[in-house]
């Protein structure tokens, strides 16, 4: 992978970035998306955010080598606190964290997306967490991506701003991605219902305390709604 050939993964992110979009790329890394993305002709301009000061740096020797440290620039900042007032962006992507460190960095760092027309989130795991935040600050999902790569099991969630209403199942496994019913999707769901039935029966050998029996609750209403999915 580099900044003219992307993972499948970080392809898919870049497919849902719109053609003129100014982008903010959150935990950026070598910054190859938003390279990529000027090299491709999506974007005139990025901005690479990353909070560690290795990748940070890395990313700098990127941008500098590509010849594009007049349109990608580099900050080193912590989440959403790299875009600054005047940047004018419009599309976020964050890429490679866990559902719920990328909601808190949403969250952390919201008052940075007046100005933010798409959130483009790929979460490695625990997805749910972002479908929550979506919802508790008046985002909505437009579209879902499912993908295999490399043994491992991706989503993609594309937010623009709204208000929408969702049961418990669409928030756990995506109500585009539910819809659709892929090859990948559903083995994503038969590897956590196997997984959740592993926890489950381990929970039943170890002394039963209140956080145990609330954990079993939450894994048995898991089980019962990926199950009927998977039945049908």
């Amino acid at each position: 992978m580099n900044t003219v050939r992307l993972s499948t993964r970080l392809a898919t992110v870049a497919s849902f970035v719109e053609a003129g979009a100014v982008v903010a790329d959150i935990g950026s890394d070598h910054a190859y998306l938003p390279c990529f993305l000027v090299h491709n002709g999506t974007v005139q301009k990025a901005i690479a955010g990353e909070v560690v000061k290795g990748p940070y740096e890395s990313a700098v020797r990127n941008v500098r080598r590509e010849g594009l440290s007049s349109v990608v620039t580099v900050r080193l900042a912590d989440g959403l606190f790299a875009i600054e007032e005047g940047d004018a962006v419009d599309t976020v992507t964050i890429a490679g964290m866990g559902g719920p460190l990328i909601a808190t960095i949403l969250e952390n760092g919201k008052d940075r997306l007046q100005g933010v027309k798409r959130i483009i989130a790929q979460p490695n795991i625990y997805a749910k967490a972002i479908r929550e935040w979506a919802v508790a600050n008046d985002w909505i999902i437009i579209d879902e991506a499912i993908l295999e790569e490399d043994g491992k099991i991706y989503e993609i969630i594309v937010l623009e701003k709204g208000t929408a209403t969702y049961d418990e199942l669409d928030l756990l496994v995506g109500p585009f991605l539910l819809q659709a019913k892929s090859a990948v999707f559903l083995e994503k769901w038969e590897r956590e219902l196997a997984e959740w039935q592993r926890v489950l029966q381990s929970l039943d050998q170890a002394e039963q305390t209140d956080a145990i029996e609330v954990r079993k609750h939450e894994l048995v209403r898991h089980i019962d709604f990926v199950g009927k999915v998977l039945a049908t």
